[in-house]
């Protein structure tokens, strides 16, 4: 077995330990405190961490099968991402065409060329090209009602559920000196730390929280929640540095900077399921709502760590 196998595995151990110990936690909690089901923060821990054990294995397995694997993974993640937020959408019988083409022609694209590695094209491909196609598409079936907010919505709904997110996939195309065939621990440490600072914010925010920083967009997001949980995923990634290219203070300082991008990202995302009337961008998943809910971090992490790492360590 490879080192970054080796790694891998270590990492995915550890991660099964603490959710062990999370698991029993919470059903010795239950028992005392919500035998009934009554308690909604009990209960919500639990959803949390039994949806964490079925997150924790598809991205394990997708890890230990490699590069396929994980590009697979994040493509399908995508295209259920997309059609959540398609779903919420004023779009039209205009739009169908436009609609097709960035599901079943954009988005796989978007992922071949992050397969094939064409880092000049993947780069612009969506921001660029998709965004000059998608509204002549809309336009040809000559449909003007609020077409700018129509073009809009899909525009933004392919930055957000594919452009993003595809910049996860993406580091594994990264050359860096001395760090040949350990890309997919760079994965790992992002997700990881992204996560867990959402975890901890959560437990940081119901141990202290008082003061809410946005409560118009997030009441449960607290200015104690998010100080304890940064500082804490920060420590996290600065521990894991032992997976990385960077020392224990450049992992930490990149951390720090991934954690400040996901909570703005989730405030962002937020924004525009309050804009949208909904609590969750899904139900797919039990506790988490759907899959924008568990990748609205990571949506804004993924391409800030992406282009760092390329620009300080990579030689691509």
């Amino acid at each position: 077995m490879t080192a970054p196998h080796i790694d891998l595995l270590k990492l995915l151990s550890g991660l099964a330990a603490v959710l062990v110990a999370a698991s029993i936690a919470g059903y010795i909690l239950q028992r005392r405190l919500s035998p009934d089901g009554s308690n909604a923060v009990i209960e919500n821990l639990n959803d949390r961490v039994k949806a964490w054990w079925v997150m924790i294995i598809l991205m394990g397995a997708a890890l230990l099968f490699g590069r396929t694997g994980i590009i697979l993974l994040f493509g399908f993640a995508s295209f259920a991402a997309l059609r959540e937020f398609v779903t919420l959408t004023d779009t039209r019988r205009g739009d169908h065409w436009a609609v097709a083409a960035a599901f079943f022609v954009i988005l796989p694209y978007q992922y071949y060329l992050v397969f094939i590695d064409w880092y000049g094209l993947y780069s612009i491909f969506i921001p660029v090209y998709a965004f000059l196609l998608l509204p002549i598409v809309a336009a040809l079936r000559g449909d003007t009602d609020r077409f700018l907010i129509r073009v809009a919505e899909v525009q933004w709904a392919l930055m957000i559920c594919v452009f993003c997110v595809s910049h996860v996939p993406a580091l594994l195309s990264l050359e860096i000196p001395g760090y040949e065939g350990r890309n997919l621990l760079l994965i790992a440490f992002l997700v990881v730390v992204v996560q867990s600072s959402d975890v901890l914010q959560y437990v940081w925010g119901k141990l202290l929280g008082r003061t809410r920083i946005a409560p118009d967009l997030s009441p449960s997001k607290t200015v104690e929640g998010f100080v304890g949980g940064a500082l804490s995923a920060t420590l996290v990634g600065a521990g894991l540095s032992w997976m990385t290219p960077f020392t224990p203070l450049q992992a930490g300082l990149l951390s720090l900077v991934i954690v400040l991008m996901g909570f703005f990202g989730g405030l962002v995302m937020s924004a525009i399921k309050r804009d949208r009337g909904v609590k969750d961008w899904g139900h797919l998943i039990a506790g988490h709502g759907g899959f924008i809910d568990r990748l609205d971090s990571v949506i804004f992490s993924a391409p800030i760590f992406f282009h760092v790492v390329r620009y300080w360590w990579s030689l691509t």
